[in-house]
């Protein structure tokens, strides 16, 4: 096998391995990944759009929380824009534990049709 080949060969591993190490942190519904506890969520709503047109995945918003625990702003990460609307629909109506200091939330909702 030739050099080049080879080091393409390492590249598409490495990009593989970087791929299932992303996807495998991927929890079954939604995730905080930070140690300030929800105190109150709302499910989304799943849009009648999505489930006509059978599509289903993750949404990632990264949610600035104030010190009460209200929502500042969200940010969109990841996801179908037609997921990513009911996301951020319910998570702006979510409330965190309260907190010295504001913090930024890394939160993922799953959207499966029933």
């Amino acid at each position: 096998m030739t050099i080049p080949r080879m080091r393409h060969r390492i590249a598409i591993t490495i990009a593989v391995i970087s791929g299932l190490a992303l996807f495998s942190t991927l929890p079954a519904h939604a995730q905080q990944a930070s140690s300030r506890a929800i105190v109150s969520k709302i499910v989304p709503r799943y849009p009648d759009l999505a489930r006509n047109m059978h599509i289903e995945g993750t949404t990632k918003l990264a949610v600035m929380v104030a010190p009460d625990g209200k929502v500042k702003s969200i940010s969109a990460v990841g996801g179908s824009p037609i997921l990513l609307k009911a996301a951020q629909d319910a998570v702006e109506k979510w409330r965190w534990a309260p907190a010295p200091h504001e913090s930024t939330e890394q939160v993922e909702l799953h959207f499966q049709p029933e």
